[in-house]
């Protein structure tokens, strides 16, 4: 039987989850309404969950300028399909090699990793690297490689997974019976860990595709640029839509510049809150058991 302050703590919970629920959901609806308001009524009385005036002039502008869009969105999915793959067996590789117990040299390394989550090179060191050395500008590798595809917290996540969360006795039975590390780790540590590697592509996949500051700082050609790289662009300068559009005989007078950024936003974020649903109990999961203390 459940008490009577029980009760009051399930009620006060779900009141304060009500309550956070709405805050996060209700600018999602907000931004979407204000995607198909009017642009002088946007104007003039700002963004309201009841309009006076509904206008479908944002997504014309969106579908008359279709392939500027089309190729965005193309090139946000295979930065973010390339991006999510690549981080994800690059941190599960560093952390099942952090997870060994009396690995030589396996407190150092750890320091190491842990270092990056307090100190970087700097942006200008960063840049210079990344620009004169690696000479990834204005190619894939810019969108793909800098600041996201490895992080320090995602392959501590993983690492306590891989030390706490898989019985120490399933890597000895594999040595027993002759198993290399690397036939362990992809064909019993990997199938294992469904639920971080679920976490951590997650994490890594809305990092990727909500990226735009790679392509401001690396990339000129627009044929490169991604979903959020045009709508940097449009928050930055109106007449970027007319750079990047190149409607013929459209003026920025002419253009909804204000729910514009709102219908790029909503096409922009629409693939996350479709997909995220599916993976929110890998989510919880990985972030349960990767969070324990190693």
């Amino acid at each position: 039987m459940v008490s009577k302050d029980q009760k009051r703590w399930n009620i006060a919970a779900n009141i304060v989850m009500t309550i956070m629920t709405a805050l996060a959901i209700l600018p999602f609806i907000l931004l979407i309404i204000a995607s198909f308001t009017e642009e002088n009524t946007a104007l003039k009385y700002g963004y309201s969950y009841f309009p006076k005036a509904f206008s479908l002039d944002a997504y014309a502008y969106i579908l008359q300028n279709a392939s500027t869009f089309v190729r965005a969105y193309g090139m946000t999915i295979v930065v973010t399909a390339l991006g999510t793959a690549a981080s994800i067996v690059l941190t599960a590789l560093t952390a099942y090699v952090l997870s060994k117990k009396g690995l030589p040299g396996g407190k150092i390394l750890t320091l190491i990793v842990v270092f990056t989550m307090l100190f970087n090179g700097g942006l200008v060191a960063t840049y210079i690297s990344y620009v004169t050395i690696f000479h990834i500008k204005n190619t894939l590798f810019a969108l793909v490689c800098p600041s996201l595809l490895m992080n320090a917290f995602s392959i501590m996540l993983v690492r306590n997974y891989f030390a706490n969360s898989i019985p120490e006795e399933i890597y000895e039975s594999a040595r027993i019976d002759g198993a290399s590390e690397l036939t362990i780790f992809f064909k019993l540590v990997l199938p294992l860990s469904v639920p971080i590697l679920a976490t951590v592509g997650l994490m890594a996949g809305i990092a990727y595709w909500n990226d735009w500051q790679n392509a401001l700082y690396y990339v000129d050609d627009k044929k490169l640029y991604t979903i959020q790289a045009i709508l940097n662009s449009i928050n930055d300068s109106i007449s970027a839509l007319t750079s990047l559009g190149g409607s013929a005989g459209v003026t920025v007078a002419d253009l909804p510049s204000t729910t514009i950024r709102m219908a790029v936003a909503v096409v922009g974020i629409l693939p996350v809150l479709v997909v995220y649903p599916f993976f929110q109990k890998y989510f919880a999961a990985g972030l349960m058991a990767g969070s324990v203390k190693g």
